[in-house]
């Protein structure tokens, strides 16, 4: 600007030369640095998200989390805001670590134009922080409150669309589309109150960055009309006031990013802190628990219901050894329930103590069938280890051979399975092309290949006829497994695979007595 004012030819061309070969250097240098922080960002994603699943996965956390109901939408929180935390928080870093090359690059040459202009620069960064701050706090509980909401509405989608045949079946359409709209509503009004703070943060923000433009001029300009300065200061100044003030007011304006920011960081904390929780209950819940590789032993175990606090079993005690086949029956479903879950540790109200193998040994079939999308041989896995830990970051794979699997379906007369859907690697949704007497056949079949020391099953009669019960136990006994069987009473008049039954009565009560 000085050599166009003195009209000087050779100096404008030679600055203009640097100038080009300064804007080639920077450009090479922005490309690389938006490559990097990409990249950067992939890698913290992929790893902290790939921790956050386990972490929410094993120990049975998302149990533990879901019977709480303390934490909204974990899996929203794994998804979503474990991506803005690991790519956001690299921005804020590198902003920083920019703000004070800027600061260290411009202060300088700020001081040397003008003392009063840097003190200036330094004053109203300040001030505008400080009102930014008072106008925009709001942002950080309803973007909090934004990302539930938002969460709530894809989740009501997506039970609409999961339970898609239920739902037509018995015309519950209205309560659904009520429960969509209503989270919808809720979605709407809260936003409106984040647009409303937003457009006062924006007033404030936009008056603030246009008056950086002139307030350098205001300071200059005398100097110049009275000669102490070249022309080419006045741009020179607003360059380095405009980049020395960017780096002062990161507050001002990265607000609304750094309220979501904040947002984000309390629902993980949140999910952290209750995963942590969860975890320190597992080794210290009310029922005790004790490794023994032969038998389950219940000693003075005491069941209550966790909404009424009705005791259902009370001061239970008698010992299962390996090889005993055990009918538990019934009224109180609860009861059974009880029982059934709190012997791996699913049902904690209550007192007592427990003592059984690993739950790798210890396998559960429940009443309906459980099958996740994915392969035959995928369904067919074993148990993950109770005490499996993340290796390197990398998940120790159980893998079963392939001539066990083929020798257990051929058991279970289901062999026909992987040729009718394209072998033991095809990828299904088999609770919908399956029955569930195939259903149940199959979680057999892992049953069989998983050879636990104890086997429960929680009402088998339900996806299985008496003949296929019968067969299915003689299967189990082959193996050497110890079974126990929930029933209500009405099914239970074959008694001839039984070693013994417990009797669940009313009030807590029960009886314990051997057949044979």
């Amino acid at each position: 600007m000085t050599a166009i004012e003195d009209r000087n030819s050779s100096e404008f061309i030679r600055m203009t030369l640097i100038y080009i070969a300064a804007m080639a250097a920077i450009t090479i240098v922005s490309v690389i640095y938006t490559f990097t922080e990409q990249t950067l960002g992939l890698l913290w994603r992929e790893w902290a998200t790939g921790l956050s699943i386990y972490g929410y996965a094993n120990h049975r956390v998302y149990y533990r989390l879901k019977m709480k109901g303390e934490v909204g939408n974990p899996d929203q929180r794994i998804a979503d805001d474990v991506r803005t935390y690991s790519t956001t928080t690299l921005s804020f870093a590198l902003i920083l670590i920019n703000a004070s090359l800027t600061v260290i690059a411009f202060s300088g040459v700020m001081w040397s134009i003008s003392p009063l202009l840097f003190l200036v620069s330094i004053l109203y960064a300040a001030a505008g922080t400080f009102f930014t701050f008072i106008i925009g706090r709001p942002l950080v509980r309803l973007n909090y409150d934004q990302l539930d909401k938002e969460a709530n509405l894809r989740a009501s989608l997506i039970y609409l669309r999961g339970n898609a045949e239920s739902v037509a079946i018995s015309r519950r359409e209205g309560h659904l589309i009520q429960l969509n709209l209503k989270n919808l509503g809720d979605l709407a009004a809260n936003f409106r109150r984040i647009i409303g703070v937003n457009r006062n943060v924006n007033f404030f923000a936009t008056g603030y960055n246009w008056l950086i433009q002139i307030i350098p001029a205001l300071i200059i300009a005398p100097l110049f009309i009275e000669g102490k300065v070249q022309f080419g200061v006045i741009t020179q100044s607003a360059i380095a006031f405009t980049h020395l003030l960017g780096a002062f007011s990161i507050i001002v304006t990265q607000f609304q990013s750094i309220s979501s920011y904040t947002a984000v960081l309390a629902r993980l904390s949140a999910l952290v802190e209750a995963r942590r929780s969860a975890k320190a209950e597992e080794k210290s819940p009310a029922i005790a628990f004790s490794l023994d590789d032969n038998r389950v032993v219940y000693s003075g175990l005491t069941l209550r219901s966790p909404r009424s606090g009705r005791i259902v079993i009370k001061d239970l005690s008698l010992e299962i050894p390996r090889g005993t086949r055990v009918l538990v029956r019934g009224k109180d479903e609860t009861a059974r329930a009880a029982l059934f879950q709190a012997t791996v540790g699913l049902w904690e109200v209550g007192e007592g103590h427990i003592a059984r193998p690993k739950l790798e040994q210890v396998l559960l079939v429940t009443e309906v069938p459980y099958l996740p999308p994915g392969t035959i041989r995928q369904l067919l896995t074993t148990p993950w280890p109770e005490q499996e830990r993340a290796r390197d970051s990398h998940l120790v794979k159980i893998e079963v051979p392939e001539e066990r699997v083929l020798d257990a379906l051929s058991t279970l007369k289901i062999e026909s399975l992987i040729s009718r859907f394209g072998g033991l690697d095809k990828r299904n949704h088999w609770e919908t092309i399956l029955p569930l007497e195939t259903q149940q056949f199959l979680v057999f079949a892992r049953l069989l290949l998983a050879k636990p020391a104890f086997a429960f099953l929680d009402r088998p009669h339900t996806t299985l006829n008496p003949e296929q019960i019968d067969w299915v136990l003689g299967l189990i006994k082959e193996r050497s497994i110890t079974y126990v069987v929930f029933e209500e009473e009405e099914n239970t008049r074959n008694l001839e695979r039984y070693d013994a039954i417990l009797e669940l009565k009313d009030d807590g009560a029960w009886e314990f007595r051997p057949i044979r």
